[in-house]
This record gives structure tokens, sequence and C-alpha cells, in this order.
């Protein structure tokens, strides 16, 4: 849904993930399907709104399907921010960091895929770099949440050396 914010870094309109659901184990997904690429350079601002549940804002990258994708996250509850893959449905970190990520402000997320290495950034400083070969084909690159989050998306670029 596209949601008025006058703080938002681009002047004031932005998407929104506003369902309220406290499912523990949902994942509303917003996939661009228009830009598929293996390798891909993906960033967005968010804001974390509100959420008992979950405070969560994502990133998704070589999305095959909604139970198949690579995802890193930031968490304002829990004051992480971690890469996960996402097999057959199943969500298994492979790298993290706990660190703060404030809800009711602006923040940028940015996930780098490149072959088997990806490096994620908060906030323009990198946070860490990990490797993993599961899914090596190109795939989409979408927008993740969790649960009940409450969560603004702003100003998302995406880059692809191979995008098709």
């Amino acid at each position: 849904m596209i949601q008025e914010d006058p703080t938002a870094p681009s002047g004031g309109k932005v998407l929104a993930q506003t369902s309220t659901d406290k499912t523990d184990y949902r994942f509303p997904l917003c996939v661009y399907d228009k830009f598929t690429a293996k390798d891909v350079e993906v960033s967005v601002k968010f804001k974390a709104v509100s959420g008992k549940v979950d405070q969560a804002a994502g990133l998704v990258a070589r999305f095959r399907d909604k139970d198949n994708y690579y995802i890193t996250r930031a968490n304002a509850l829990e004051s992480n921010v971690r890469l996960y893959k996402v097999v057959g449905g199943s969500r298994k970190q492979f790298a993290g960091k706990q660190m703060n990520v404030s809800s009711g402000e602006w923040h940028t997320l940015k996930l780098a895929v490149k072959g088997k290495h990806f490096a994620v950034s908060f906030d323009d400083k990198l946070l860490f770099e990990a490797d993993d070969d599961t899914f090596t084909e190109a795939g989409k690159v979408g927008l993740w949440t969790k649960a009940d989050s409450v969560t603004y998306f702003d100003d998302l670029k995406i880059e692809g050396d191979d995008a098709q």
C-alpha cells in the first residue's frame, strides 16, 4: 500500500506494509517481477513503525518463489541484522550481527551478492560478509517483513551485473 510520510527521504510517499496480523511465521513479500539477476546490489531506506511480535525490514535476492530465496533483514525489537536463506520454506541464518536498530527512524539496508559472496551494510557501514552457494541461479529481488511489522520503505535501488 502507498502511504504518506512527510519524513520520508524521497519526500512523502512510501511503500508500506500495514497489516498487524500477529502470526509469527508470516512473511509479507513485495517482489519486483521486472528484474532478474544473479549478481545484484539492492538497497532501501526503511522505517520500522510498529509491531509487538516483530519490527522488521528486509531485502530479498535470488528469489525463486515464496519458499526459496536469500534475505537480509534488520529487526528493531531484536536489535540485530541477519542474513538468511529460505529453503523449502524453512529459514536458516548464516550470518548476522547484534546492533541497535531504532524504530521510528529512517535507516538504510543494503545487500550485495556476487557469486557466492554476500555483503550486508546498515546505514552505509559494512556490517558483515558471508559465503553461501545454495542458490546459484539468477532470481528476482524484493522487500520483506515479518508478522505484525508495520514498516515503511522508500528509495529502493537495484543494480545488477547480469540483469535480465
